[in-house]
């Protein structure tokens, strides 16, 4: 489908009005909003008073809600009768800052270097979601907006979002749109505009291993006491096969094969094992054997260990066998897999298998359904046209190795398509030391907003100009 030609918005996006986005962002990321942590409670509450206000300003009816944690942000401009309606999702909420010893700027004062913002949330997920605020700023800069817009910002995203499935289910006739739009990810590559069409699902258990009824000296015990922790790394070795294969009965039943298509799209795509390896200082890419790394990457699913603990940790030497030890285990699943019968299997087989003299509990976390949209879907092509037109490059298009479990309960309760076109990059560094997000980026993402809204609302307009 072709669209009428849009007029061109860079011209309002003006030196001054850059470093007017700049600074209001760099307000936002100087809050502490850490939702892991009761104490940052109030910062919450300041974050999302922040973002009301601005959208206020820009003319949306916009309010905090409450939930059982932290709160809600949601607003809306509902001024284009017969127009399209968008909800753009995001969330103001970031991880904690730890290891504070490896930042070499404090976490929460903005700081720019080599034309690079570094700061907690700056690219997850403050500054692509601010993105999209001055994007629709831009637009009404510009005249009116083309369409209606709505904005739901959360602010529990970094611990698993347990209040926001519930928060949809209570609000579902106000939260209609005809397409939801998300920024909270990486594209490819610096030079690769992309748009994502697939996430991994999710499963998340804690594993906890008892031999003893207490810590033994191991003098006295050595040799004839079960050692929790070597029960638990028996365990875990046994969790995958020599071709990196999870052992798991059960866990690769209805896994969805890539297409053809998508292995010659993918081979497309400027990537070297090389320099992937060199980027995150390894020496070999360990995975499952018949795969190449991008396919590893975005279309198999994974087992890992995230954490694992037990014993004397403290300096010097302490002889003891340790009565109880632990690890976290996140699994990373494809269509086709089920995270609940995926975390119900990992518990089964920790039991069945475990070695003699240990005790095994297993913890469900938390988990998120897989993902896969449509290419053809209008949204998602409008998405492309968007892209092409700010960076001047067709997009590519990609699937993605992470996880936003709200996605599959976005399409579930509200019966909309979702788009998800990414403004960061692996290496801005999300949810590690140093987390930043290049100014190019940040302003590319809020012409890339404002375009798209520009081109969903021409695509509109084509189809009603049509003749039936």
């Amino acid at each position: 489908m072709t669209t009428p030609s849009l007029p061109d918005l860079a011209d309002h996006y003006t030196p001054e009005v850059r470093a007017q986005a700049e600074n209001e962002l760099f307000g936002l990321l100087r809050v502490p909003s850490v939702s892991a942590d009761p104490a940052h409670a109030a910062d919450m509450e300041q974050a999302a008073g922040l973002l009301r206000t601005k959208l206020e300003s820009l003319g949306f009816s916009a309010r905090v809600d409450a939930t059982e944690g932290h709160p809600v942000v949601y607003a809306e401009h509902l001024k284009a009768a017969g127009a399209p309606t968008v909800l753009i999702y995001g969330h103001y909420d970031v991880q904690p800052e730890a290891p504070l010893d490896k930042w070499q700027t404090p976490p929460f004062e903005p700081t720019v270097r080599n034309g690079r913002v570094y700061a907690r949330g700056a690219t997850d997920d403050k500054g692509q979601a601010y993105a999209h605020i001055r994007g629709v700023e831009l637009l009404l800069s510009a005249g009116e907006l083309p369409l209606n817009v709505k904005f739901l910002l959360e602010g529990e995203e970094e611990v698993g979002s347990p209040n926001l499935e519930p928060y949809i289910r209570q609000h579902q006739g106000e939260l209609t749109a005809d397409a939801i739009v998300i920024s909270d990810g990486s594209r490819f590559a610096p030079d690769v505009p992309t748009v994502t069409y697939g996430l991994r699902g999710l499963s998340y258990v804690e594993v906890h291993v008892t031999g003893a009824n207490r810590d033994l000296h191991s003098g006295s015990y050595g040799g004839a006491a079960p050692n929790a922790i070597g029960l638990l790394a028996t365990i875990i070795a046994g969790l995958k096969d020599g071709q990196g294969r999870v052992t798991i009965p059960g866990f690769y039943d209805g896994v969805s094969e890539l297409t053809d298509a998508e292995r010659a799209m993918w081979a497309e795509l400027p990537h070297d094992d090389a320099a992937f390896a060199a980027s995150i200082g390894a020496t070999a890419l360990p995975g499952e054997a018949g795969y190449s790394t991008l396919e590893r990457l975005w279309a198999r699913p994974t087992l890992d260990v995230n954490g694992i603990w037990g014993g004397y940790q403290g300096e010097g030497s302490k002889t003891v066998i340790a009565s109880t030890a632990g690890a976290k285990i996140s699994m990373r699943l494809v269509p086709g897999q089920d995270p609940e019968r995926i975390t119900r299997l990992i518990s089964e087989h920790l039991k069945a298998t475990a070695p003699a003299g240990a005790q095994v509990e297993v913890l469900p976390l938390h988990g998120g359904q897989p993902v896969l949209i449509d290419l053809e879907n209008a949204y998602v092509q409008a998405a492309g046209r968007a892209l092409e037109h700010v960076h001047g490059v067709a997009p590519k298009f990609t699937r993605g190795g992470g996880s936003i479990p709200i996605v599959a309960v976005f399409r579930e309760l509200l019966q909309a398509p979702v788009v998800l076109v990414d403004f960061g990059l692996n290496e801005d560094a999300p949810h590690s030391p140093n987390e930043s997000f290049a100014l190019s980026d940040y302003h590319g993402g809020v012409l890339t907003s404002a375009r798209l809204l520009q081109e969903i609302a021409a695509q509109a307009q084509t189809r009603t100009d049509s003749p039936a």
